[in-house]
């Protein structure tokens, strides 16, 4: 099973008002610097013809190319992304995901396998490698917003105190799942 793979795509009225809003914000910024600036700066004609420019290549331009090129970059990379994992141990749900280490935001897939939570990085950061986390491990599991804005973070704290702050997809869907397999951890160890 695989969650939070979607490609999220915008319509050509999002676009075109996206594009407007950029042109108009870029001008004003172009207009406060030309204001308080001693000189003039910029025409009149040069700041609509940047505004209109800018708001065509970053409010159409970029998204469209990235359309079209960032999924098949993105998907080729998380598909070579494969955990180490013990021999008795399946991989059950899988998914891209974040992790962050200190300031960087590590890309890579998250993994739940019938023994831990895994954590695989793709090429691409600069702290690369795997984390592995036991589910019996984990003391604690809450849902938090990224930047203080998005749903889509959460933290899992071990019983050692170290804290692991995850960005994901269907944040809820993650969160019940790693929460059942601490549960069925804690019931066998409990029962042992």
């Amino acid at each position: 099973m695989e969650i939070g793979n979607k490609m999220i795509k915008m319509n050509w009225k999002f676009r075109v008002i996206f594009a407007l809003l950029t042109g108009i914000f870029y001008t004003l910024m172009l207009w406060l610097f030309d204001y308080f600036s001693d000189e003039n700066l910029y025409s009149t004609g040069s700041l609509i013809f940047q505004g209109v420019g800018f708001g065509i290549l970053f409010g159409i331009g970029f998204p469209y190319v990235s359309e079209k090129f960032a999924g098949k970059f993105s998907k080729n990379m998380g598909i070579k992304i494969e955990p180490e994992i013990e021999l008795n141990e399946e991989i059950e749900i899988e998914g891209p995901a974040n992790l962050f280490r200190g300031i960087e935001g590590v890309g890579g897939k998250i993994f739940l396998t019938n023994k831990k939570l895994i954590f695989k990085s793709h090429k691409i950061n600069v702290q690369k490698g795997q984390t592995n986390i036991e589910y019996s491990k984990i003391q604690e599991i809450v849902k938090r917003k990224t930047a203080k804005l998005i749903d889509n973070g959460i933290r899992i704290t071990t019983d050692n105190g170290k804290k692991y702050d995850f960005v994901v997809n269907e944040r809820d869907l993650w969160f019940e799942k790693i929460n059942e397999r601490k549960k069925m951890k804690n019931a066998v160890q409990h029962r042992l």
